[in-house]
């Protein structure tokens, strides 16, 4: 079986649950768009727009779907207000699935080479420490060697927070003291998982302010220095976003896209929270896959991010 390859029952209802606050805020505004409406006309969409603007999703994003939505309308002049959940689910799905039509989103074994090179980046504060800790969990319970570099060598609770982890999930920190050169630890870290055959090595970045130019130097830095030991890494650069802070986690992904080269991302923090449209922007908007999403604190509760079962999950099933 691959590595999150399976979508059980368990991780549906994780899902479910996860996003239940943004379905039912997302829910309740579409009820009061159509109210009183027996088809869909200008106002309804005017209405619609609104719904998903403040649900997160973003004005670019929204505009597309509103787009997609009028012309469907236009197609069928008797579509009725009631139908509007179903078709707004078939169009935002359709949206994900032409945008990352190529994506790793679905992949079945993530490691295509020894070691995989992971390297973690985001502001403080916006779970980048234990989605590290939730990723290694995850790998390790598919039988891979993992290693763990804590390069956010700024914060002694950052590190702390790593070792705690590894403890937790049994698997090797490298670490040095506080104020340590981060590309060091990440040299450290690289060379002791080659000389152990690790298949996963996971690098802790940083959070500092992302809009400092400092943070694109220290990035390229790591970067460099680690090519010295595995000349590819690395293999990925995770961008991980706090879904709960809306269109925040979109400028912060501006920022962070801006100063490193970005492969993938992680929305962390969609369970408390009705602002999970903001996956469907973001995975629209910046057209680098959104491969994780955060859905509470327990260790199994980083899911990958299956664009069908989340847009079933917010808007139901199709019939």
């Amino acid at each position: 079986m691959g590595f999150f390859s399976f979508f059980s029952k368990e991780k549906k209802e994780t899902l479910d649950k996860g996003l239940s606050k943004t379905k039912e805020s997302v829910f309740g505004k579409i009820a009061r768009a159509v109210a009183g409406k027996s088809k869909v006309d200008d106002e309804v969409l005017d209405n619609l727009e609104e719904v998903l603007i403040t649900s997160d999703v973003g004005v670019e994003t929204t505009l597309k779907i509103i787009e997609r939505i009028e012309k469907r309308v236009a197609t069928d002049k008797y579509m009725n207000a009631s139908e509007l959940n179903h078709i707004l689910r078939d169009e935002i799905a359709s949206l994900l699935t032409e945008n990352h039509s190529n994506d790793v989103n679905d992949f079945e074994d993530p490691i295509t080479k020894k070691p995989y090179v992971i390297m973690v980046v985001g502001v403080n504060g916006v779970g980048k420490t234990t989605t590290i800790g939730k990723l290694a969990y995850q790998f390790k319970k598919a039988g891979k060697r993992v290693y763990l570099g804590a390069a956010d060598t700024f914060r002694a609770a950052a590190v702390e927070q790593l070792l705690i982890w590894g403890e937790r999930v049994g698997v090797p920190v490298i670490k040095q003291k506080m104020g340590s050169d981060p590309a060091s630890v990440a040299f450290d870290t690289l060379s002791s998982a080659v000389a152990n055959d690790a298949d996963v090595v996971i690098i802790d970045t940083a959070g500092r302010l992302h809009n400092k130019v400092g943070l694109m130097n220290e990035l390229t830095k790591i970067k460099n220095v680690m090519k010295k030991v595995v000349p590819d890494a690395p293999d990925e650069v995770l961008l991980v976003l706090d879904g709960s802070t809306g269109q925040n986690a979109f400028e912060q992904a501006k920022q962070f896209t801006h100063a490193t080269e970005v492969t993938a991302m992680a929305v962390t923090k969609l369970d408390g929270t009705a602002k999970g449209g903001v996956v469907i922007g973001i995975s629209d908007q910046f057209k680098i896959p959104v491969k994780y999403i955060g859905l509470g604190e327990g260790i199994e509760d980083l899911q990958v991010f299956r664009k069908k079962e989340f847009v079933e999950s917010l808007f139901g099933e199709s019939k």
